[in-house]
């Protein structure tokens, strides 16, 4: 079965197609959220800083307010801030088309679709939602379905469905359950976090996603780890929404663009020192993303409390860890 997926529905009228920017396939960064070292107050012009970065160096979209960005760390008014912020310097730069993805899930119904409207007028473009979790015992998949569709019915934002289990108290949607929501024409696509490349397959294949080789039905399966991208792609995927984009962007770039281009030996080659890179960033989660970027690019500072400082040892291991593909990085 190939899922047809269109423009929005008339609920979601808010956001036209006419209007709206497209997504491109390609490589996609969850943004880092900057904060002042003392007072943890949002650092806007490192976040802006940031921003302009990370698309100048070749990414196609940005996503603000993911779990790079420490979403569960800042409060409504804050995801606006932000997703506000990029968009200006988005387009103060220049890159007036580049798509921005917010993260907007929130417990309910009700409060999702207020911040999907309210990040329409701060700038986002599309919105990435987790499934409801707080009540686990009571989300069985038919909850969580009519969660999705009860959202996309009222987002004026088009919706990328999250699929992060462990964020999420163990709920892992699976490919029936994606296929049969993206059904709904305001539901445009998966990140895969789970980092299931079968199910990126089965859903790829039954939505006709969108390729580089293609345009397909429009619809995006996103690979949610840069240490699967020549994966994702043989997958038949779309893009990747990865946190080790925000440290080696050209380095995710050029892993894709060499695949794409069928230079596949060269793609596989350089995965596997883009892999042992982003394990270093996995590991040490987004207090070493953090410390990375501050290491190479001068920039980072240090997540929100309760989440840990690193010691000077563990700076030190990340950034030797990182060394090999940063040669690359700065070579590019």
């Amino acid at each position: 079965m190939t899922v047809a997926n269109g423009t929005a529905n008339g609920a979601a009228s808010g956001s036209s197609q006419a209007t709206r920017r497209p997504l491109p396939c390609g490589i996609y960064a969850p943004t880092m959220t900057f904060f002042d070292p003392e007072t943890e107050d949002l650092d806007i012009p490192t976040i802006k800083k940031h921003a302009e970065r990370l698309v100048r160096d070749g990414l196609v979209g940005l996503v603000t307010m993911g779990s790079n960005g420490e979403a569960v760390h800042c409060t409504r008014e804050e995801k606006l801030a932000v997703t506000r912020a990029t968009r200006e310097a988005l387009d103060a730069a220049g890159f007036t088309q580049t798509p921005i993805i917010i993260g907007a899930t929130e417990g309910s119904v009700r409060g999702t679709v207020e911040l999907c409207k309210l990040a329409r007028d701060a700038g986002a473009d599309y919105a990435l939602l987790l499934p409801p979790s707080y009540f686990r015992f009571l989300m069985d998949e038919e909850a969580v379905h009519d969660y999705f569709v009860a959202v996309a019915d009222e987002s004026p934002l088009p919706l990328i469905l999250y699929n992060y289990p462990g964020a999420v108290a163990g709920i892992d949607m699976d490919s029936d359950l994606l296929i049969r929501l993206a059904q709904h024409p305001n539901i445009v696509g998966t990140k895969f976090t789970c980092g299931n490349t079968g199910k990126l397959t089965r859903v790829a294949l039954a939505t006709d996603a969108k390729t580089p080789s293609s345009e397909g039905s429009g619809y995006m399966a996103f690979g949610g780890m840069c240490d699967f991208t020549v994966q994702t792609l043989a997958s038949g995927g779309s893009g990747i929404i990865a946190g080790g984009a925000n440290v080696m962007p050209k380095v995710c770039v050029r892993v894709w663009d060499l695949y794409a281009a069928g230079k596949t030996d060269d793609a596989i080659a350089l995965q596997r020192v883009l892999s042992r890179g982003d394990w270093v960033l996995t590991k040490s989660a987004i207090a070493g993303t953090k410390s990375a970027i501050q290491s190479y690019f001068g920039y980072g500072g240090y997540p929100r409390r309760p989440l840990k400082r690193l010691d000077k040892a563990r700076v030190a291991a990340i950034e030797e860890g990182l060394r090999e593909v940063m040669e690359i990085e700065k070579s590019l």
